[in-house]
């Protein structure tokens, strides 16, 4: 199942503790504007890869970070989730983009590497079941529907099987790769196994692919990140989903709260501890969670509650002394 958006408060009382031990070794927003490169010009490489829906995080983060660092380079590379903790834990990247937690597969062939790392919630998302514009009969579903939709062995092929008082419509399915940590995420919390779903559809790790399959058929049906949605809200439709206590739409303040269930969820990137070490990877991971709100808002995204903040502001410190 999901990680819950909200947790214990107690951690909330110890972010001011927090954000001070953090500015104290570096990690504050100051005049380097949360960098921690104290006004030098950096130079070099920092390796991104992984989830297509972290993706617009990432590089959002990069733009702002070169408005200082111009020459800096970061390069956002998109194999999915999986793909991209492969790469990671083959010691390729600096950050990996990830949809979902990593796996105890993918910790042991880190591991196996001698690959130390941290796990960093940056933002939270919507995941986004959307339709064709033109689609009038499809304003909620519930969880039940989607997995009668989606579950492996599906043969649902028309809207009217859905319900009968659907149109005859035949159904045209897009989604995430088997790469993606969008897939992993969907299939365990609609098909109730992680991995668990219908073969015959259109996969792709591009989310775009999703959009434009979607928008160019209209009985179209995909799911995403809600940013994906909101950049083509001109062209598609976003579904409401009923998780058990009736229909709710994806938002910003559903996916905070918690009540946009079951598909509300955070976003991570990986740093290493290794990678920590170059002036440049570090400048641009304090950034990034020195501004996370400003990027996720500018992402579109769904901002990290306040218990999220602290334990984003804890991670850093512990990776930080892992590095020495």
């Amino acid at each position: 199942m999901g990680i819950p958006l909200r947790s214990s408060t107690k951690a909330v009382t110890a972010s001011a503790a927090l954000v001070a031990a953090l500015a104290a070794c570096g990690g504050g927003s100051g005049d380097d504007g949360g960098g921690g490169s104290g006004g030098k010009e950096l130079r070099g490489t920092v390796k991104v890869d992984g989830s297509s829906t972290v993706a617009p995080l990432t590089t959002v983060a990069s733009e702002l970070f070169k408005e200082e660092q111009g020459r800096v380079q970061i390069p956002v590379a998109t194999s999915g989730t999986g793909g991209g903790f492969e790469k990671f834990c083959a010691g390729e990247t600096d950050i990996s983009d990830a949809s979902r937690p990593i796996k105890d597969e993918e910790k042991a062939a880190c591991e196996k590497k001698g690959i130390k790392y941290s796990e960093f919630a940056i933002a939270n998302d919507a995941l986004t079941v959307v339709v064709h514009k033109d689609n009038t009969w499809a304003q909620c579903l519930t969880v039940a529907q989607l997995k009668k939709i989606w579950e492996p062995g599906s043969k649902v092929s028309n809207w009217n099987q859905i319900d009968p008082t659907f149109p005859s419509q035949p159904l045209k399915l897009f989604g995430a790769g088997t790469d993606s940590g969008t897939f992993d995420y969907f299939t365990d919390e609609i098909n109730g196994k992680e991995g668990a779903s219908r073969k015959d559809y259109q996969p792709s790790e591009d989310d775009n692919v999703t959009v434009q399959g979607v928008s160019g058929s209209k009985g179209g049906l995909g799911y995403f990140g809600f940013s994906y949605f909101e950049e083509n809200a001109s062209k598609l439709k976003a579904v409401q989903v009923d998780g058990g206590n009736g229909c709710v739409a994806p938002s910003v303040q559903t996916a905070q709260d918690g009540t946009y269930k079951p598909l509300s969820r955070p976003l991570f990137i990986y740093p290493s501890a290794a990678a920590l070490k170059k002036p440049e990877v570090l400048a641009f991971v304090e950034f990034y969670v020195a501004k996370h709100a400003e990027i996720a808002k500018r992402a579109k995204f769904v901002p990290l509650n306040p218990t999220q903040d602290a334990k984003l502001k804890q991670a850093l410190a512990q990776l930080k002394s892992q590095a020495g």
